[in-house]
């Protein structure tokens, strides 16, 4: 008897909604645990070129952690606009404090596939500074970051 491979149709696909407390959690792991949820490669049914993964909230993105001793002053972000001189360079202390959105999206969207499968998978995260996001009406469920 022979097996079939069953293979995911975006028109087939269930998405659920996750919230995720970023308090205390290192910055790397949290990015790589929602990276895997956003693509849905933790589902039975995941398809490479589908996009089949659930939408992600983060929660408290002021109070992720870094590991290591220095980071906060050594990794450095970079933006270039393009012009002469126009290299920006950001500490992660500085992104930290100004811009933790920015930074949580930087890390995850650095684990997710590259081109137009990647930005339309990077559309379901959603990073929020504080306690309160605006998806209460999808009914997200606590998602759990085992150590």
């Amino acid at each position: 008897m022979q097996r079939q491979t069953t293979i995911a149709k975006k028109e087939t696909i269930t998405r659920k909604w996750y919230v995720i407390d970023a308090t205390d959690l290192p910055l790397g792991r949290l990015a790589s645990l929602v990276a895997v949820k956003l693509m849905g490669k933790d589902k039975p049914t995941y398809t490479p070129n589908v996009d089949c993964g659930d939408f992600i909230i983060i929660i408290n993105a002021e109070k992720v952690a870094l590991s290591g001793a220095n980071k906060l002053k050594n990794k450095k972000y970079y933006n270039v606009s393009g012009y002469n001189g126009g290299l920006r360079t950001r500490t992660a202390g500085e992104m930290l404090e100004k811009y933790p959105e920015e930074m949580v999206e930087r890390s995850v969207w650095g684990m997710l596939p590259k081109g137009r499968l990647g930005r339309q998978i990077a559309k379901k995260l959603f990073v929020y500074k504080g306690a309160n996001h605006k998806h209460e009406a999808q009914k997200p469920e606590v998602l759990e970051y085992k150590k």
